[in-house]
């Protein structure tokens, strides 16, 4: 495994567990940047919003985790990308509404682009809605 895949690696695994800048930082520049096309981000900009937003989703869905399903470099771009379903259901405090009970399983992607040997810019795909309906926040 390359030293970038590794690090990609890491990285999603510290953001998509919840551990906040505090863990992923380590994996990126310190002027990340994020972007996204799902309503429920708009305004995250940085890796820094990105991985804490995550780890405060973790909390009204507590048992929030991933099952990645594919990650794999483009060593000409200098890039990762990283499919995954996440699972999870909103049993926890903090979501717009009381906890439903509803279960999540949401399809998204990431491209991590980067410029050394750490990521610069981190792009999701995502479907918020589906998963917003699913745990009837939507």
């Amino acid at each position: 495994m390359s030293e970038n895949l590794e690090t990609a690696k890491l990285f999603y695994e510290a953001c998509e567990t919840g551990k906040g800048w505090v863990g992923c930082k380590q994996y990126c520049h310190s002027d990340a940047i994020f972007s996204a096309q799902a309503g429920v981000l708009d305004g995250i900009t940085t890796g820094e919003g990105d991985t804490e937003w995550m780890k405060n989703l973790l909390t009204p869905i507590p048992d929030g985790h991933y099952e990645l399903l594919f990650l794999a470099e483009d060593e000409e771009r200098n890039s990762v990308a990283a499919c995954a379903v996440f699972h999870g259901t909103q049993t926890g405090p903090g979501g717009p509404v009381p906890p439903t009970g509803k279960t999540a399983a949401a399809d998204y992607a990431y491209l991590m682009i980067f410029e050394g040997d750490v990521i610069k810019h981190v792009t999701k795909i995502w479907n918020d809605m589906i998963t917003l309906q699913q745990i009837g926040w939507a």
